[in-house]
């Protein structure tokens, strides 16, 4: 019997329909079948522990009926299967601060999972920059909810539309990875709605039709069992229509986890299964729990199948074409921050005769960590390649901090020095304990596994950062470099804040392009020789002191979050940031006015005219914030509330809109669940950074 199958052109009422048809047709056991993943275990033992060398079948799917199923692919900086297109990993991106290119970027995600037989993509990861520690802060965008919401919304729209499902992940509040699995996260009704959540309501509010889970507990209960956060708000404050599914292993603990609202446990039925049905037989679980996740299930899933697709078919040469790679390029390029330059930068080619090119990182293909995240690209250019590409390999020299010396007089015989220096995937990135292999091995101990088929390291690999500076031998390599006298340009891979106080007075300028991507070294060479101008803000607050940042332990089994982080915990303190919130140079200089912001009904909209100063064509980045008229408390000094990316060529001037919801100015009434909007004169106004002084702004009585 198949002809329950999804087809083409099916409408909406047809879909739901049929879904019925499916539900009337199926056992129990077929039903509770569709709610687990399966076959993840034997799949990744046969592959000696490569993650995703195969689609992972992850919920759904009934053979007798013709009912397919969905097949996962991580993952937020390219599709984690085969040779894809390797993007700048997520919080580069949010440097771009362009909502654009990252809708582009979904696009190419949804074409490269298709080609690849997937329907369901893990890439959409929004959790909140707490603090820059955290190991897994690269698969995100950034600290502020606004920014996360909407850069978020275009990637998980932009997959979905070549029919692939995107799910938003980790819901919720899991912003710490060491103990991942375990901490309980304490929070107050107004940090949770106000802070950490209203970027996940943003972007399913935008359409994104699925939800991963979080391992972390909330509140007591863990996040993939928790009836607050999966029907109470989810589905009864928000209205999500979707489905949920728990993340690989551990993502749930006992079969009630399905009436508290996850539909699909991942990747295996080791909760579910055979003891969710026992369940319902002893009459401990609804048989309607059953039916409603699977209607969840089945609807979205052949909500996408029924749709015509934009492409004719999705063969597999789509994968890392040409012009996805051009966009991996162009995202590395928008994706730099400019932290601090003296005029060293851009670089001359026609007078430089020798660039020193010293670190280890400088010939290393880094392009994240090492976890459900990797991309294995089929070729990563490195910076010293990329460097040695523009300039020629004769005209380079290199040094690492394994010789200071050497490395020194490599400086001294270069008429300018670049440095790259940050991590890799062993200090930052997925915690991968030593009894787990998630690809980073490559089989290599393949031959020790579990029961469970899975593969045994020896140690454990990223995790939580230890230290908020740069490693001492690369410290000791900048200062040994500055020594010789000779421009030094600092490089950073990392995928946060890197504090810089104990060196950045030696050196003439400092650029982050975080983990850059397959073309990486391409576009560090653009950037550095002037073919581009940096445009990059920074998405995240660089502090001067590891203590203005929020406490944070990465062993901590139980954590409070409030309401403050980031650059509006710096302006409660009265701390000044080293580098804030939006700062990012350029090779340009802009000017803003004639703001103007007018209302209908909950929408805002608002313009700025900006105009391109200098005598390079470069992009510049609009930031609009909203400033409470300060009668409730707490409440931030000054919150980002639209934000916009503009092309300038030399002399022009173009007017930029911006809009915004009321949502973005509520408060949440913890009394009465219900969001209000403080009363009173409202400032609006344009601002490059979080610390800037406001340009003119408008008021408005609310």
């Amino acid at each position: 019997m198949n002809d329950l199958a999804p087809e083409k052109g099916l409408s909406a009422a047809a879909i739901a329909e049929r879904v019925e048809a499916i539900l009337a047709a199926a056992t129990l056991a077929e039903k509770v079948g569709m709610m687990s993943g399966k076959g993840f275990f034997a799949a990744f033992k046969a592959d000696e522990g490569v993650w995703a060398a195969r689609p992972y079948r992850a919920g759904g799917g009934i053979e007798r009926l013709g009912v397919p199923a969905f097949w996962f692919t991580d993952g937020p900086r390219g599709v984690a299967r085969g040779q894809s297109t390797c993007f700048p990993c997520t919080m580069a991106r949010g440097a771009s601060f362009d909502v654009g290119l990252e809708r582009r970027i979904g696009e190419a995600m949804g074409i490269e999972s298709r080609a690849q037989g997937c329907n369901l993509n893990g890439a959409v990861c929004v959790n909140l920059l707490r603090h820059p520690a955290w190991g897994r802060a690269q698969e995100t965008y950034g600290e502020d909810p606004c920014h996360l919401g909407r850069m978020g919304a275009a990637l998980g729209t932009g997959i979905q539309a070549h029919n692939v499902c995107a799910t938003v992940k980790h819901y919720a509040l899991n912003s710490m990875e060491n103990t991942r699995f375990t901490v309980d996260v304490r929070i107050d009704e107004r940090s949770l709605h106000e802070i950490y959540l209203p970027h996940f309501k943003a972007i399913l509010d935008a359409g994104v039709a699925s939800v991963m889970s979080a391992y972390n507990r909330v509140n007591g209960e863990y996040a993939g069992q928790n009836h607050a956060l999966l029907t109470d708000i989810l589905r009864g404050e928000w209205g999500f229509s979707g489905f949920v599914h728990s993340d690989w292993v551990k993502g749930v603990y006992a079969p009630y986890g399905a009436a508290a609202g996850l539909d699909v446990e991942n990747p295996e039925p080791l909760v579910f299964g055979d003891k969710l049905v026992a369940a319902v037989e002893a009459g401990t679980i609804a048989p309607q729990v059953i039916d409603t996740a699977c209607r969840r299930i089945l609807t979205t899933l052949y909500r996408f199948a029924c749709a015509e697709d934009p492409l004719p078919d999705y063969p597999p040469a789509l994968v890392a074409s040409p012009a996805h790679v051009a966009l991996a390029r162009e995202a590395a390029e928008k994706s730099a921050v400019l932290l601090a330059n003296d005029g060293v930068l851009p670089l001359d080619r026609t007078r430089l005769r020798r660039l020193a090119v010293l670190g280890r990182l400088a010939s290393l293909a880094n392009t994240g960590d090492n976890g459900s995240s990797r991309v294995r690209a089929p070729h990563v250019v490195t910076a010293l390649a990329g460097l040695q590409a523009a300039l020629g390999a004769d005209r380079i020299v290199t040094g690492d901090e394994s010789d200071l010396v050497a490395a020194r007089a490599a400086a001294a015989s270069a008429d300018a020095v670049v440095i790259i220096a940050g991590y890799t995937a062993e200090e930052e990135g997925e915690f991968i304990p030593g009894d787990i292999a998630l690809g980073q091995a490559d089989g290599a101990n393949a031959a020790a596994t579990e029961r469970s088929g899975r593969p045994r390291r020896n140690s454990a690999i990223g995790g939580d950062r230890l230290d908020l500076g740069l490693p001492a031998d690369q410290q000791a390599l900048i200062l040994a470099a500055a020594a010789a006298g000779k421009p030094v340009i600092v490089v950073l891979v990392a995928g946060s804040a890197v504090m810089v106080e104990a060196w950045h007075d030696r050196v003439a300028a400092i650029l982050q392009t975080f983990y850059s991507g397959m073309e990486g070294g391409t576009a560090l060479a653009s950037l550095l020789f002037g073919d581009v101008s940096p445009a990059g803000r920074l998405p995240f607050s660089v502090a001067r002191h590891a203590g203005d940042y929020p406490p944070f332990d990465r062993d901590a089994t139980a954590v409070t979050y409030d309401y403050w982080h980031g650059y509006a915990r710096l302006a409660r303190d009265g701390r000044r940031a080293r580098f804030p919130f939006g700062h990012g140079l350029s090779y340009s200089r802009f000017e803003t006015r004639a703001l103007t912001l007018r209302s209908a009904g909950d929408r805002f909209a608002a313009s700025v005219a900006v105009r391109n100063l200098g005598e390079v064509a470069a992009d510049h980045v609009v930031l609009l914030w909203a400033q409470p008229p300060g009668g409730i408390e707490p409440s931030w000094p000054r919150r980002l509330v639209a934000f916009a990316r503009v092309p300038l060529l030399p002399g022009e001037t173009r007017i930029v809109a911006l809009d915004f919801d009321a949502a973005a100015l509520r408060h949440r009434d913890p009394a009465t669940r219900q969001w209000r909007l403080e009363p009173g004169r409202w400032q609006f106004f344009v601002a490059d950074t979080a610390e800037s002084p406001p340009a003119p702004g408008i008021h408005l009585d609310l």
